[in-house]
């Protein structure tokens, strides 16, 4: 029995005017893997992001997660099939603490609804204990906890891509969309980067990355598809990928790797 794919990509184009940023693009990506996507700058794979995060929609195509088409909904009903993301470059709430920047991603919180005043007051206690408890378990995961009641505007470039990871999980994801996680990362903290995604993945836990960093694609993703110029040119396992004559053409400059 094939095994269902998360995200489920057919036929999806965005134009912006005169010009085709995706161009009928089809991908699928399997549940419980960690797929890559790779191409030059220009090539389409952050607006092909946001069409699968919600934040752009598309001017043809289907986007499925889970097997539920959602290319109509917005990017807040997504999260209901599982779908988290992160960003490029973490913008966190400069002036709250690590701490509070991951509880800011708690949801179904009764203290935030409309009728919070006529809840008893101990069921939301327990509940802000709970989240608080997770969010400390969390930083500790992505080796933040010392920081935690430090203001997020301190932390290191790394640090930050590891605080987005740690607020994103505050939601149980089962889809992580992951933006260049490794881009401005020193060495040593790409390898914690790595190591904590492959221990997410463990968990069951699907991912599509995008990322220049080669080292890390091979290392995470066993599959990989590669666009360029608005469209996909490539896809399979690392060791193949940056081996065919249009990778290397359209992304590798000339020479494989």
């Amino acid at each position: 029995m094939p095994t269902q794919a998360m995200i489920d990509v057919r036929a999806v184009s965005k134009r912006f005017g005169g010009m085709t940023a995706v161009d009928d693009v089809s991908l699928a990506v399997q549940r419980g893997t960690i797929a890559g996507l790779i191409g030059p700058n220009g090539a389409g794979k952050s607006t092909l992001f946001n069409i699968i995060a919600g934040v752009v929609k598309p001017s043809s195509g289907e986007v499925s997660l889970r097997g539920a088409p959602v290319h109509h909904e917005p990017a807040h009903r997504r999260m209901r099939h599982g779908l988290g993301r992160t960003f490029q470059i973490p913008r966190p709430f400069a002036g709250m603490t690590v701490l509070e920047n991951v509880l800011t991603a708690a949801t179904q919180q009764s203290g935030e609804r409309l009728f919070a005043n006529f809840l008893p007051g101990r069921r939301i206690e327990i509940e802000e204990r709970h989240n608080a408890d997770k969010a400390m378990a969390l930083l500790e995961f992505v080796t933040l906890a010392k920081l935690a009641n430090a203001p997020a505007r301190e932390l290191s470039g790394g640090q930050r891509k590891l605080l987005e990871l740690a607020r994103v999980l505050m939601a149980d994801p089962e889809i992580i969309l992951l933006d260049e996680p490794a881009a401005g990362v020193n060495p040593a903290l790409i390898e914690v980067i790595i190591e904590r995604i492959a221990d997410i993945n463990r968990r069951g836990v699907t991912f599509l990355i995008i990322e220049h960093n080669m080292g890390l694609v091979a290392r995470l993703c066993r599959e990989v598809f590669v666009m360029a110029q608005g469209r996909l040119i490539a896809h399979g396992a690392p060791a193949d990928v940056v081996r065919d004559a249009g990778v290397i053409e359209a992304y590798l400059g000339g020479s494989a790797v």
